[in-house]
Order: structure tokens, then C-alpha cells, then sequence
């Protein structure tokens, strides 16, 4: 049977702490435990009578006992030792326990200093560092902002705001400030947060998808394809062939794209590596482009790139026989011009893409110079 981690007296510490006003989400935070599991631990331990709770009250009466006989006794330094049970790393641990053993013993601070071997100028120290009250303030809001990002990918944040810190610094602080999440996925794999509803584009280049679709030469290698297409115009902005494409070869290919016809304000792809890699990070957000990720096991939504796979699967890349990388390159890049230039879209009213969008621009010089 499965014992849990925690004993009574943590646990019965918990519950005190949720009933003298503390969030029972700030509580669940540092135990790195689930609401249900706490709330299993009230229905169990919680009732009057139940046998856990008589045996803490037992001992806690025993504890309150015994410290009012050692209060009116003198102690000395080997009583105190008696009650380290941890081993005291940091100042502040040690400063904790300092004054825990003035409050149970009603012992003086050298006393209690000389019996754990802590010296009293650590005790009395008062740090004259910078509060840091700002940096703290913007590292709990792009904290809860961005749920999942780490210290790591905040000191990232930060310093594209221009704040001057170290990574160290912020790892101290986003620690102080309880920020610190647990490793453990849960087995529910769902989001905490609710999503937000997208909204649709409203013109050209504002909202791109893209990602990758897989396919064999003749003589069984492998190869993708990167293919990404406009939300707006649904043309086929980009489909790109090669045995391997990385970071670097997306980052290239929308760096020619830029230079083609602009760069779009969003760009929607799924959580693949070359997708959430440092390199197309660092091109969004110097060309000032957000990206947005698919919930994982969603591929509704990015659904346009699907269909478009679906036609591009049923029309291209099943009806060739590739004999190598430049041939399927030469069809790929045939089946995109017809594809932009002479197939009917019924989302288009049977109007190819390239054609729709030029009939938008057209419309639009003469609504601006109207």
C-alpha cells in the first residue's frame, strides 16, 4: 500500500495553516501536492475524534508539558544539541532556528547560539542589499503571465526589457518569491489556464501556419517538407523540400519570405523542436513576430494546415513518382504555383488565392485613396 510522504504532524500543520486564512492554492504550491489530495487529507484528518489528530493533540500536550518543565530548569548546552535534528545550512535556517529555541526554551540568544555553533554576528546580521522591490514586482507578473517558464526563460524576458540582472539573481529571487514549481507533470495533462479565443485575420500577412509534411523518394529515403500558408488569402506562401530541414533552414526560409512580401504579425506551428527552438525565438522577436503554439493532442488548432496538407498528400504527393530531391523539388514547386494561381478554393468562392488577394489590394488602394 502507498504511504504517503508527509507525516501527521505536517499534514496536521497544513490543515491549521488552511484555517487560519492561508490560500489553500499557496499551501498545495509549496507541499507540491494537488486541492484533491488536501482535500482528502480535511475529510481524513480533520474530524474530531479521529485517531491521528488524538495522537498529535497527545503529543503536542506531552511537547507543551515538557518545555514548561525544561523553562523553569536551567538547560545547558547539551539539552539544546538534543534538538538539532537537521542539519543547518544557509544563515537564515540558522537564524530561524535561533529564535525558535529562545521562543520554546526561554533561553537567552548566546545560549542558544553557543549550543548549535552559531555564531551571533550571523544571528544579528541585517542585510543592506536592495530590496529589489521593482524587479521582484515584474518577476511575479511575467511569472504569471507565462505559468510554464522556468527562471532560465525569464532572465531571458528580463533582460529583452532591458533590465541589467544576472541569471543568479533572478534564480535567488524567483526562489524567495515562491515561484518555484514542481518537475512532475500531472497525470491529467491538461492546461491550468483557460484558452483564449482566437481571432480571425482581417488581411493579408497578419496571420501565417505552418509545419512540416513527410514523404519518401523512390529509393525509400525520407524527406519533408516545410509548407506554410496564410490564414487570410489561404495561398500557399511557402513549400519547401529537403532531405533535412532544422532552425536554421525555417529561420532562413522566412528570412526569404521577408524579403518577398513581408513578414506576418502571427505565426501559428505545433511544439515540434524546430519550431520552439532558441534560433526561431531570437528571429520573432527581433522582426517583432509572435508566435503561437497548439495545444499538444489539438490539431484543430491549426486546422487550415492541415486541410492543406490533405490537398497537397491527395494531389501531389501521391500522384508522383520522385526520383530524387531536384525532382521533388521541380513538382512541389509546379504544384504551388497551380495551386495559387489556377485551383478553385471553395473557401475562396472558387477563386485561387493569388487572385484573391490581389482583388484585397486592389480593393483596399482604392477604399484609402477614396
Amino acid at each position: 500500500m502507498r504511504t504517503s510522504k508527509y507525516s501527521p504532524e505536517q499534514i496536521a500543520q497544513a490543515l491549521r495553516q488552511a484555517e487560519s486564512g492561508t490560500p489553500i492554492v499557496e499551501i498545495c504550491r509549496k507541499l507540491q501536492v494537488t486541492e484533491q489530495t488536501f482535500f482528502r487529507w480535511r475529510k481524513k484528518f480533520g474530524e474530531l475524534g479521529t485517531p491521528e489528530i488524538r495522537e498529535l493533540r497527545q503529543l503536542r500536550d506531552e511537547n507543551r508539558k515538557l518545555k514548561q518543565l525544561v523553562a523553569d530548569l536551567s538547560l545547558d548546552k547539551t539539552i539544546l544539541q538534543d534538538s538539532l535534528r537537521k542539519k543547518l545550512v544557509s544563515p537564515a535556517q540558522r537564524r530561524t532556528w535561533v529564535r525558535w529555541v529562545q521562543e520554546a526554551y526561554a533561553v537567552s540568544e548566546r545560549v542558544a547560539c553557543d549550543a548549535g555553533g552559531v555564531a551571533r554576528s550571523s544571528v544579528r546580521y541585517a542585510s543592506i542589499a536592495a530590496p529589489q522591490k521593482p524587479l521582484r514586482q515584474r518577476l511575479r507578473e511575467l511569472a504569471q503571465t507565462r505559468v510554464a517558464y522556468g527562471y532560465r526563460r525569464l532572465h531571458v524576458l528580463l533582460c529583452r526589457e532591458g533590465w541589467s540582472v544576472n541569471h543568479k539573481r533572478v534564480q535567488r529571487l524567483y526562489r524567495d518569491e515562491g515561484l518555484t514549481q514542481q518537475r512532475k507533470r500531472p497525470k491529467r495533462r491538461r492546461s491550468a489556464a483557460p484558452r483564449v479565443a482566437r481571432l480571425l485575420p482581417g488581411a493579408a500577412n497578419e496571420r501565417w501556419a505552418m509545419d512540416f509534411i513527410h514523404d519518401q523518394l523512390a529509393d525509400g529515403t525520407a524527406f519533408r517538407v516545410l509548407s506554410i500558408v496564410d490564414l487570410y488569402t489561404r495561398e500557399c506562401v511557402g513549400l519547401v523540400p529537403a532531405i533535412r530541414l532544422r532552425a536554421d533552414d525555417v529561420v532562413a526560409t522566412l528570412s526569404r519570405l521577408r524579403d518577398e512580401r513581408g513578414i506576418p504579425a502571427v505565426l501559428q506551428c505545433d511544439n515540434g523542436s524546430e519550431f520552439t527552438s532558441v534560433t526561431l525565438d531570437h528571429w520573432c522577436y527581433w522582426n517583432q513576430v509572435r508566435v503561437d503554439f497548439r495545444r499538444p493532442g489539438k490539431p484543430t488548432d491549426n486546422a487550415t494546415i492541415e486541410s492543406f496538407h490533405n490537398s497537397f498528400r491527395r494531389e501531389c504527393l501521391t500522384q508522383h513518382y520522385f526520383i530524387d530531391i531536384t525532382d521533388a523539388q521541380q513538382q512541389i514547386a509546379q504544384y504551388r504555383s497551380e495551386y495559387n494561381n489556377d485551383r478553385p478554393h471553395s473557401s475562396l468562392g472558387h477563386v485561387p488565392p493569388a487572385h484573391f488577394r490581389a482583388a484585397v489590394a486592389t480593393t483596399a488602394s482604392v477604399s484609402s485613396s477614396a
